[in-house]
């Protein structure tokens, strides 16, 4: 099959989880046998056609061509309230679409008589140029939404909700990352025939416990100033509300209280980092909590799972949750938020012979403080949720299996 994706990110131009599944997916399709050209945002001095891991990628030059002075002219006026920077972003993003969907159907299809089977869009940052190459060449559509616009700001953009329902209508078939997902877009509108539920992956081979030897571990947990007989708890996400890291501080009082040696390391960046600070110090939390605010490379990530005890991702908003795939199949146990819209409770087995580790209420400092404390307490407990979560992954997370569920969608619409 000859498969083009609209993919906002991609190597070397990596922000979140989309560039990495973005990789990690088009590398297996092409192990299949598939032909994948990938369309993705330009960065810095990254060549503007080149081939990656066997796939074709064009990262279309955007940066010297601020369009958002042209806004006004074809925008909804609510984008032109939007900050400067915000415009630019938008503009960025509306060019970049376009001039992909344009070299697409002009330069690689007529020119270079390139053939094409079907056009993949993903989340509203790839949809107008999936839009216009489906329309331009007659080929079938397939949307991917790893989030919505709802989900992320809880409310949002009215332009970019409308981005997405557009790209939906206009699309045979769309994919989401978990079943919590295919309801939310159900209750937001979304034609249920159209929507099929593939969860992420995760390269289990690289995040594997025997990766990181046991000095390795002993050395994060001495530069973070955690000894050898105490716990370290494990956060790692963007610094936002829907993260939980602020209800997670308010848990450690309780937890300190039957847990003394506990300590947790918060590990990001975003908008929280002032208010984690202050909360920090007003629970005269000091010495137990230690925040790291930086994105880390791999492999310092992979370390940092292996060094720690539990990880706890208490999410109020989490379509899939790739941070918690990571810590399972490093083997470690896991604590995640389960309410509304949460692939972290199909992730996580909380209970029973197959247990992973628990599901919790996000919005309650308590009810994290309570499971915490009960995997910290019980090592018999943790080591065997660390199997397991190391177990799951193997049957159900893998590339291969993600990259064949995904496949079997796109025979839907491409026989």
């Amino acid at each position: 099959m000859e498969i083009v994706f609209f993919v906002y990110e991609f190597p070397p131009y990596i922000v979140g989880g989309l560039g990495t599944y973005a990789e990690y997916l088009t590398r297996e399709l092409v192990k299949m046998g598939h032909d994948v050209t990938v369309f993705s945002m330009h960065t810095k001095d990254a060549p503007t056609r080149d081939i990656y891991g066997g796939v074709e990628v064009h990262r279309p030059i955007v940066e010297n061509m601020n369009i958002s002075l042209l806004l006004p002219m074809f925008i909804p006026e609510e984008i032109q309230r939007w900050t400067e920077s915000g415009k630019r972003f938008f503009g960025d993003i509306f060019l970049y679409n376009i001039l992909s969907a344009s070299k697409l159907v002009n330069d690689l299809v007529r020119m270079e008589k390139r053939k094409v089977d079907l056009i993949v869009s993903h989340d509203w940052l790839g949809s107008i140029g999936g839009i216009l190459a489906s329309r331009g060449l007659g080929k079938p559509l397939i949307f991917h939404v790893h989030s919505t616009e709802q989900g992320r700001t809880g409310d949002g953009s009215d332009t970019i909700k409308r981005l997405e329902r557009l790209t939906a209508d206009a699309a045979e078939r769309i994919i989401t990352v978990s079943y919590a997902m295919r309801d939310h877009l159900v209750s937001l509108g979304y034609d249920e025939k159209k929507i099929r539920v593939v969860y992420n992956g995760i390269d289990a081979e690289k995040y594997a416990p025997e990766n990181v030897p046991m000095e390795e571990r002993l050395q994060v947990r001495r530069s973070l100033g955690i000894a050898e007989d105490e716990f370290m708890i494990l956060f790692i996400g963007r610094l936002t509300w829907v993260k939980g890291a602020d209800t997670l501080i308010l848990a450690m009082p309780e937890i300190l209280s039957r847990v003394p040696k506990a300590k947790l390391v918060v590990v990001g960046v975003g908008e929280q980092e002032e208010l984690l600070k202050e909360e920090v110090a007003r629970l005269n939390l000091g010495d137990k909590v230690i925040l790291k605010y930086e994105f880390l490379p791999e492999d310092m990530r992979i370390k940092f799972y292996a060094a720690a005890d539990v990880c706890v991702f208490p999410s109020k908003y989490e379509p899939f949750g790739i941070v918690c795939t990571e810590a399972m199949s490093m083997g470690k146990p896991v604590v995640v938020g389960a309410r509304g819209v949460s692939g972290l409770r199909e992730q996580v087995v909380p209970s029973g012979p197959n247990q992973c580790g628990f599901h919790i209420n996000p919005y309650d400092p308590s009810d994290i403080a309570k499971f915490v404390t009960i995997l910290l307490e019980d090592e018999e407990l943790r080591k065997r949720c660390g199997a397991n979560a190391r177990r799951r992954v193997l049957e159900m997370f893998t590339w291969r299996t993600v990259a064949e569920n995904t496949i079997r969608i796109y025979k839907e619409v491409v026989p």
